[in-house]
């Protein structure tokens, strides 16, 4: 272990909240030892704002709770923490780690209980990334260094703590750790990672609860370098243990998604997990939903049921919460209204609470090479920057040309039905007469058999049309109602 200044490493009081400090000074006072640790410390050597802290102590959960009182809050069964919140931020304080003296894991090596209590030396082994193993003390200007972890960050490189092999088994998520911290941070993997992470060991996924990867799966999301994590979701084969019945590949429609969702975090801008979601299970829906079109379902039941049947088979991987799901069947329901909207419906439509994630979808189609929009994510674009007038004018326009195409549609399909039906008549009709020289429709009748008599030459003997009988019936001898 090395003790560093921490002005060496470019760490000052000054960089940091007043929450975090909060917390460190409340546990010091009260007798403890405390440190800022993780992530917080490893962001501000590299230049960069941490999102959150988190701080580590000798005190335990219950300890914890006797120095905050009611600002503190103990989650977790796994892996017991505690809540503290300061102000409007929220401290995630843990209690220093040791081995668990009987270790209590799944079949397949991942700890299931990991709350027992030890020093800052037995922490330290615990954790994942040498470079997620600096403990940093701001009131005594110190960094603890167990691992070389300094130089790691120099070098710029993600190096496990202990055997890689067992790490992964322990946790399969650090796997998806290990990915995230490598495309946010720009760090070449360690060659130890490399030679065991193979897609054989990414099945350990399986054994972790969905909600975890659902949780994780939005860490992915939203770091803000979604470009630069995918393909490598896909070579190291985790992309299918996350998402169930997906093509390993990256669409245009998805790269564009993406691309558009790490420029929104840039500028810091808010997104919903859930959006890119639905961009990554569109391609399903819409094969679902030919499925049932296929069927004969009526269109709006076979959108439906195809958005239930992807979550549900989602859902095997990674459990969306049924917030987010209502987001995403919503989103989709979305493209079929604003590709064909009702000219009346179009201002109420532009109001719907749900109009810009559905317009932000269409638009991202349209951008991506998607045919089938037929431009309406262009003109919808135009719309919402329009006055009242223009708008007025615009959906005029679009009802006139809705209005022809549908008069298109139904010459053309009058067209194909003619063609469909040319078939040579048995009777030829002889030339329109006038309204008051029509017979009746008595006299028709009395003319039938001439009119067949007299076309009967161009009809083979055989035809049925002429072996055809009118039978009288006795209408006495019928039976109406239910019979016996």
């Amino acid at each position: 272990m090395q003790t560093l200044h921490a002005s060496k490493c470019g760490l000052t009081t000054a960089q940091l909240p007043s929450s975090i400090l909060d917390v460190i000074d409340s546990l010091t006072k009260a007798g403890y030892e405390a440190y800022i640790v993780g992530g917080g410390v490893r962001d501000l050597m590299l230049g960069q704002s941490p999102k959150d802290y988190d701080a580590v102590t000798n005190a335990t959960p219950s300890q914890i709770k006797e120095v905050f009182g009611r600002r503190c809050r103990i989650i977790g069964r796994r892996f017991e923490l505690a809540h503290v919140y300061s102000g409007r931020e929220l401290i995630e304080v843990a209690t220093f780690r040791a081995p668990p003296k009987k270790a209590i894991t799944s079949s397949a090596g991942m700890i299931l209980r990991d709350n027992n209590w030890g020093t800052i030396e037995q922490d330290f082994a615990r954790r994942d990334f040498s470079i997620n193993a600096l403990y940093y003390q701001p009131r005594k200007g110190i960094v603890l260094d167990f691992c070389n972890a300094v130089d790691d960050i120099k070098t710029k490189t993600l190096r496990l703590l202990g055997d890689p092999a067992l790490r992964f088994e322990e946790d399969p998520v650090r796997m998806l750790r290990t990915l995230r911290f490598a495309a946010k941070l720009n760090f070449n993997i360690d060659a130890a990672i490399l030679d065991i992470f193979t897609p054989e060991m990414t099945k350990l996924l399986r054994d972790v609860s969905p909600h975890r990867l659902y949780d994780e799966s939005q860490k992915l999301f939203t770091m803000g370098h979604l470009h630069r994590v995918m393909p490598m979701l896909i070579k190291f084969g985790i992309w299918q243990q996350l998402f169930a019945d997906l093509k390993t590949e990256i669409t245009p429609f998805i790269e564009r998604a993406a691309s558009n969702t790490d420029q929104r975090i840039q500028i810091g801008k808010t997104i919903n997990p859930a959006f890119f979601y639905a961009v990554l299970l569109w391609e399903n829906y819409l094969q679902r939903c030919s499925f049932y079109h296929a069927k004969g379902t009526v269109a709006a039941e076979a959108r439906a049921q195809a958005g239930l049947d992807v979550l549900k088979r989602q859902a095997t991987r990674t459990i969306i919460p049924r917030f987010a799901e209502t987001f995403i069947r919503e989103v989709w329901e979305m493209q079929n209204r604003l590709l064909n909207p009702k000219p009346q419906q179009i201002e109420a439509l532009s109001g719907h609470a749900r109009f810009r994630a559905g317009f932000d979808f269409l638009l991202l189609r349209e951008k991506s090479g998607d045919a089938s929009t037929n431009g309406m994510g262009a003109w919808w674009d135009a719309y919402q920057n329009m006055s009242t007038d223009e708008k007025e004018r615009a959906i005029s326009t679009y009802n006139r040309q809705r209005a022809k195409s549908r008069r298109k549609t139904t010459t053309e399909e009058s067209v194909e039905a003619k063609v469909s039906t040319q078939i040579e008549p048995l009777v030829k009709e002889s030339e329109t007469r006038s309204r008051r020289s029509r017979k009746t429709q008595s006299e028709v009748k009395k003319t039938v058999p001439q009119t067949v008599a007299h076309t009967a030459g161009e009809i083979s003997p055989d035809h049925p049309i002429l072996k055809r009988r009118r039978v009288q019936r006795d209408l006495a001898k019928v039976v109406f109602g239910p019979t016996q």
